[in-house]
Parts: C-alpha cells; structure tokens; sequence
C-alpha cells in the first residue's frame, strides 16, 4: 500500500538496531554494558512513585483539561522562579507527553508547507524528522569545535532565507552536551525577533548543567521552550514534558493539544507534583553530582584512549567522541565493540550527516565500577 512522500525522510533509529541486539546477546547470556541509551539508570525517587501511587488510589484516572492540571502548571512556573529567577506565568505553561509533544506542538503552529526550520547537525534526529512530519523543510547547519557544536548568529544568517520559520537551540544539547554561550543566544534571540523568525529553544538538559551557569530563554516572553520530566526528573517512563510559549500562541496550542493528544496522562501529571517538593530536589542533586563524577571519569579516560572530545560538555550525560583512529564507519565501529567485548554505543549516523561516520556517542548512564569494566573492556578492543 502506498505510504505518505514524508515517511521517504523519516530515518530509523540506527541505535535501536544496536540495542535490539544488545538484548539478543543479554538473552543469549552476555553481560552488556549499556552506554547507548539516553536514559539514566537511577530510578525515580520515591516520593514521586508515591504520589503517583497516591493519585491512582484516589481515582484521579479521568482526562485533564489539554493544557494540564493546573496545580502543576503553578508549579512549573514556580520552578522558573526559584531556579532560574525567570518570572513565567503559569498560563503559558502547557503540560505535554513528553518533550516530543511539547516540539511537536511548537513545529506543528509554526511550520508548515515551503518554511525552513534551522538546526544544527549534530543533532537529536526527532528535531528533524518532526519538522519533516509537519511538511516542513529542515536545515540542517554543520557545526564543530569551533561553536561548540552549537549554532551561532553567524551560521544563521549564512543560511536564513525568506522561507526561514523557526530556529531550534538545544541547549545543553543532545548528543554533544555542550551548552550555547548567554551571550551567543541573545544575539540570536534578537536577530529572530527583527526577522519575525520563531525560536524554539530545548532546554531539557538545562538542570543537569555542570558547568557554568543555566541560563533559561524563557527570560524572554516571546520564545518557545521545550522542556521534560525526563531527564533531571528522572522520569523517562512517565512520559511527561511542558512548553512555555508566548501568551499569542496558546489558543492555537491549546486546539493542536485538544487534537493531538487531548490530555497528558493524569497519574502522571499528579506524580510530577511531587518532583519539586524539597525531598525530591535533594534525590535530584545528587543525582545530578554523581552524573558530573562519571563524566569527569570517563572523559580523561577516553581522552587518553585516542578518542577526540575538544569541548568539555557543560551538561546532559553523554560525551560525543571522535573515533577517527579507529575507524572510518563509526556504525560498523560500534557493532564490532558490541560484539567483541559487549560494550554499547550509538554511532553519529543518528545525529545527522556532517563526520557522522567519525563519531560515537557514550551516554555515561551507567555506575563508575560499570563505565570502569567499559574502558577495561574497550582496552581489550582497542589493542586487538
């Protein structure tokens, strides 16, 4: 049967494949060393289990309005607040499943048909690929070392045309870690603004930033900022994100929502009350402080290996490596080590095109004795 012209550029995830047979050998009795997955192995703390917990007991099971319980919204905001000593007005919170709900409603008012949205490549492969679901076309900007892996004012005027929509900014950024400089983004933020240019600014990865300071765009009332439960929450599996967008745009948001996905998930909306109660944010910092100790082991370790990392990354959990010499196929590179010594990484064919074959990514979601056996074990590899 034939299928919609957009699903032509709708690639795969090729770390599933690594994943799936990651499982095939843990089936099959191998001890795995899972660094592919972008999901931290802590689990959620206990009082938000507990709430969610407390939420389904008490039947709170039926839909919420689209934009979210209110309650949470109020906390949300308030979490700007204190956290970020950004003043957002909980009215323009929505609640989301998930950080892909809350891209997928801002690319879904603002792009469509014969609009550009830029982005940097690397990058998280949905950013593109949800652009392309809304029938608009990505531009994707090669960037290195040299920004960071971040774009610049400079990359967007290069490559900003009539058709350009919408700039998307991760930051700290998926699948380098690194973070965009205040002042490199408030030139973009203002350069967006005189061209009537949307920006959209993913800051899920903003409270697990190491070093230096967070800096929230949601200063500014008139961008789009995407964040999630996810990560910092540590509640992957709950399925929960927000977006606060400017006060314009949320009757529109508000009818995608309604007919996109109508509500997000009431236990869970209920649970993440519990995320920024004192006891929680406690878990949650030292949670935080034991995934900057693993980064600060495992990034010498890889550097004195021979893999390239020529930007500390300032949060997230992953190091983009350069593997230039080892190999010139970074996906046939990362099966070999899966197969030879058990230890799974995510080739930089996900993240887009530019050196994609030269990189791996290693998400250092794994314990210090674990990512030890890692570099044991790529030891015996590498000297194979």
């Amino acid at each position: 049967m034939k299928t919609a012209s957009r699903m032509n550029s709708i690639a795969p995830f090729h770390v599933m494949d690594i994943l799936a047979r990651a499982q095939a050998l843990e089936a099959a009795g191998r001890d795995i060393i899972h660094l592919e997955i972008g999901e931290p192995d802590f689990a959620t703390p206990r009082p938000i289990i507990e709430a969610g917990i407390a939420a389904l007991r008490a039947g709170h099971t039926h839909y919420t309005g689209a934009l979210g319980l209110p309650p949470l919204r109020e906390a949300i905001a308030g979490f700007y607040a204190t956290r970020w000593q950004v003043d957002v007005a909980a009215s323009r919170v929505i609640v989301t499943p998930g950080a892909s709900g809350a891209l997928l409603l801002a690319l879904g008012l603002l792009a469509g048909p014969g609009d550009e949205v830029l982005m940097a490549d690397p990058g998280y492969p949905c950013n593109r690929h949800f652009a392309q679901f809304c029938d608009a076309r990505t531009i994707t900007i090669p960037v290195g070392a040299d920004s960071g892996f971040q774009l610049t004012l400079q990359h967007i005027e290069r490559h900003a045309t009539p058709a350009t929509r919408a700039i998307l900014i991760a930051s700290p950024s998926n699948p380098t870690g690194t973070a965009i400089a205040a002042a490199e983004l408030a030139r973009i933020h203002d350069w967006c603004g005189a061209h009537d240019v949307a920006l959209i600014v993913d800051e899920i990865y903003l409270a697990l930033t190491y070093d230096g300071d967070e800096y929230s765009a949601a200063r500014w009332n008139d961008v789009f900022v995407i964040n999630s439960f996810s990560k910092y929450f540590l509640m992957t599996g709950w399925r929960l994100g927000w977006l606060v967008a400017p006060a314009w745009a949320m009757d529109g948001l508000e009818r995608l929502a309604q007919n996109l996905f109508l509500a997000p998930s009431t236990p869970a909306q209920h649970a993440a009350l519990a995320a920024f109660s004192a006891a929680s944010l406690a878990e949650l910092e030292d949670r935080k402080t034991e995934l900057r100790t693993r980064r600060d082991y495992l990034l010498p370790a890889l550097h004195e290996r021979g893999f390239a990392i020529p930007v500390q990354p300032q949060g997230a959990f992953y190091l983009y490596a350069d593997c230039r010499a080892f190999t010139d196929d970074s996906f046939e590179w990362a099966q070999a080590l899966l197969e030879a010594v058990g230890v799974a990484v995510t080739p930089g064919l996900d993240f887009g095109q530019h050196h994609a074959q030269h990189y791996v990514r290693f998400a250092y979601t794994q314990p210090l004795p674990r990512l030890a056996e890692a570099i044991a074990r790529l030891d015996g590899f590498l000297s194979r």
